[in-house]
């Protein structure tokens, strides 16, 4: 751990501490930011994933989203639609919300290794890099998309009413197939991986490297 000026131990920590609790915060409130296509609910939630992984080390990105999992749990209502409590995580939605501190803890660690062979920080990446760093958000989300799959699978093939629904998002774009797990593949991942990466993803990239270039201005370097 890098600090433009002297600082102790403790005061680094409570540093990321703090970021760390921001960003479980960030998180449920992008959660809230939610718009329609036909059927097709989007957040820009991932934006707060894919930030913690950015800014924070690998353990204190896996901290901030189990204390966003503790805050909904606690009933806080930070979950998707201003939803909280435990139900909300052992709902069908709950294989994002499970996979969300898996993703951000191996984005942090995909971004860090990356940087540390370059030799660059995160504030300093080109158009090459910001590519590269957008692939790796990719690969990162990939655990979240197959715990989504098999919890909304689990709970889907159990009810009528969330299988119709399935259906008429995979109809939406469509696909008109009698596969049931390729139309809950496609309504539980498919429609939302343009918008989580192309949007989402890129967004928390610029953000992040804007704010490391703006703390790096003032003193502060981080990991």
């Amino acid at each position: 751990m890098m600090v433009g000026y002297s600082k102790s131990v403790y005061t680094v920590k409570l540093m990321y501490l703090v970021f760390s609790v921001c960003l479980s915060v960030l998180t449920g409130i992008l959660a809230q930011a939610v718009f329609y296509v036909g059927p097709i609910p989007y957040t820009m939630q991932n934006i707060g994933i894919i930030l913690s992984g950015l800014l924070l080390p690998p353990r204190y990105a896996l901290f901030s989203q189990l204390f966003y999992l503790l805050l909904i749990a606690l009933g806080l209502p930070l979950g998707a639609g201003f939803r909280g409590g435990l139900h909300v995580i052992l709902g069908y939605t709950g294989g994002y919300l499970v996979g969300f501190p898996i993703s951000a803890t191996l984005m942090s660690i995909l971004c860090r290794r990356y940087l540390a062979k370059k030799r660059l920080d995160l504030g300093g990446i080109g158009l090459r890099e910001y590519i590269v760093i957008l692939l790796f958000s990719a690969i990162a989300i990939v655990p979240t998309y197959v715990l989504v799959f098999l919890v909304f699978t689990h709970y889907a093939l159990r009810n009528e009413r969330l299988l119709m629904w399935a259906i008429g998002v995979a109809q939406g774009v469509d696909l008109f197939s009698s596969n049931v797990l390729a139309i809950l593949l496609v309504a539980s991942i498919a429609v939302f991986v343009p918008q989580d990466i192309f949007i989402d993803h890129v967004i928390a990239i610029g953000v992040a490297k804007m704010l490391i270039q703006f703390l790096k201005n003032r003193g502060i370097e981080i990991e």
